[in-house]
């Protein structure tokens, strides 16, 4: 690439897991990239291409990988920064222009742009109905860059405000007490039966459905390859041959 080529930074999300669920748009940015950093597993989702050099790299780094990906744009290579789901979505988009924000002044001139993409809880929403329906909220259940005092306060809030929710990072082996904490402030906070629907590899061919009473939960039922949504008191279930529909109406009752 000469000196003068100019240089560009694309935040793209590469969806769920089915390839079918990668946007054109997405698709286009990795064919013209030069090179392509993020997590380790998400990066292994990107075609091999000789053109394009990757950077894999570990899930805590998220300033250090955005900081690469500036300083080389910066250099006039063209680059993707690859999240799973939508990169806006507890991904990279917010810690690039993080590192932005602190970094160099010239890099907040470069040609800096997010594509996003379908994101878990929107593929797991679909797989089952529409349980995302109507009004609804996403909180990440991961402890590692807030208190868990704070998720916990979320979680009673939206279930007060009735909220239908999706939850991203629910139980890792590093921290299983997290998601039965969260179990336990829903119920009580809910103290109902609403549906939960546990959404494990949503739109892969292993993937599994699970909607289960919310007072019948169980920590066991998720780990960090699971979405988990959670309907609000309108949500409904039809019963079927198969697995049941689940939607939130749009029209609340009165």
């Amino acid at each position: 690439m000469s000196a003068g080529s100019k240089g560009w930074v694309q935040i793209v999300g590469i969806g769920p897991g089915d390839d079918a669920l990668v946007t054109p748009q997405v698709q286009a940015a990795l064919a013209e990239a030069t090179d392509a950093v993020g997590y380790i597993p998400y990066v292994e989702r990107v075609a091999q291409n000789p053109n394009l050099t990757l950077h894999p790299s570990d899930n805590r780094v998220e300033i250090d990988r955005s900081q690469h990906a500036l300083e080389m744009a910066s250099e006039g290579r063209r680059v993707v920064v690859v999240s799973s789901g939508d990169p806006g979505v507890f991904a990279m988009a917010a810690a690039v222009y993080e590192a932005v924000e602190h970094g160099a002044p010239e890099w907040r001139n470069l040609d800096i742009r997010v594509l996003p993409g379908i994101t878990a809880m929107l593929a797991a929403s679909a797989a089952c109905g529409a349980p995302l329906g109507h009004d609804f909220c996403a909180i990440n259940l991961s402890d590692n860059l807030k208190p868990w005092a704070l998720i916990e306060k979320r979680l009673r809030l939206a279930a007060e405000a009735d909220f239908a929710m999706a939850f991203y990072n629910p139980r890792s082996k590093s921290r299983p007490e997290g998601f039965e904490k969260a179990l336990v402030a829903l119920k009580e906070a809910c103290g109902d039966n609403r549906p939960m629907i546990f959404a494990r590899n949503v739109s892969r061919p292993d993937q599994t459905i699970k909607i289960v009473p919310l007072q019948d939960t169980t920590p066991d039922m998720a780990d960090m390859r699971t979405v988990v949504l959670l309907g609000s008191s309108q949500t409904r279930t039809i019963e079927r041959d198969g697995a049941p529909f689940v939607y939130t109406p749009r029209s609340a009752e009165k």
